[in-house]
């Protein structure tokens, strides 16, 4: 549950680092647009990182032998 946690600062971050970076380039090279390229970058970045976690723990569940319950044993 911690892993997944996680991603309600990333995602957010993501998007607002690629907006910064995006509107930074805009005031350096005078343009108005290049903001949305970084918040569509920033976007992707987000979804990836979404998809990694998710992979990866989907993983590690998938590697962890299940847990068979125990059989009392029958004495006559």
């Amino acid at each position: 549950m911690a892993k997944y946690s996680q991603l309600a600062f990333v995602f957010p971050a993501a998007t607002v680092a690629g907006w910064l970076v995006g509107a930074a380039l805009d005031r350096w090279l005078h343009t108005t647009w290049l903001y949305l390229a970084g918040l569509i970058v920033g976007i992707a970045a987000g979804f990836v990182e979404l998809i990694r976690t998710a992979v990866s723990y989907q993983s590690k569940t998938d590697s962890e032998p299940e847990s068979k319950p125990e059989r009392k044993s029958e004495r006559k």
